[in-house]
């Protein structure tokens, strides 16, 4: 299990620390078949994908029987990190690509992740309501909001309100310029010391 993790997370369970240390080996392996992360992120696999994804758990701990929609999942994340660490909520990982979604299916099923459906769609076809969806900034996100805004469930069982989690890094003025009045934002140098957070940000529109 990584230091790096531990650090940020030390009340992680047994199970939610095997499951997290046997994500390298995984996509190291499938990574060599299909490519669906760069080399260079595989280098800092825990910390450019792994912790990345886990953020969210430093704003939110998802309740029991919450459904999560993760659009755009690549080869799962922000997803297969969270339904790790939540177990008890429901996750829905979607992507148009066939041979990420093959990925995401494949390590759900190696490490027995029970709460994670790997979904072949395009997010415009997609229907189901959920309280949040989860992004690792796959759009702008005006153009995101809109095409996941029907899918937020208007019954809410967190402590915050059922909405849009997107993580996101860069200048994200200009394109929040019209949510400023609803989003929040956090840096995410705030919950980790790394170099690579240092720009990151988690942008949440409650809906």
């Amino acid at each position: 299990m990584p230091e790096t993790i531990l650090r940020y997370f030390p009340a992680l369970s047994y199970d939610h620390k095997e499951k997290i240390s046997r994500l390298k080996d995984i996509y190291d392996h499938w990574n060599s078949m299909i490519n669906v992360i760069s080399r260079k992120d595989m280098d800092n696999f825990f910390i450019h994908h792994v912790l990345h994804s886990m953020s969210i758990a430093k704003l939110i701990e998802f309740t029991s029987g919450s459904k999560i929609l993760d659009v755009g999942t690549g080869g799962g994340f922000p997803g297969i990190p969270l339904a790790i660490i939540f177990p008890d909520s429901e996750f829905t990982l979607l992507d148009s690509i066939g041979k990420k979604i093959k990925v995401v299916a494949a390590v759900s099923e190696e490490l027995k992740i029970k709460n994670v459906r790997a979904v072949r769609k395009r997010v415009e076809e997609e229907n189901g309501k959920y309280d949040f969806v989860v992004s690792r900034a796959v759009t702008e996100f005006p153009s995101f909001v809109k095409l996941t805004a029907k899918n937020i469930s208007k019954h809410c069982n967190n402590t915050m309100n059922n909405g849009i989690f997107y993580l996101k890094g860069g200048d994200i003025e200009k394109e929040l310029a019209r949510f400023m009045d609803k989003v929040k934002i956090w840096d995410i140098r705030d919950f980790f010391l790394e170099p690579f957070f240092e720009t990151k940000k988690i942008i949440y529109l409650p809906l």
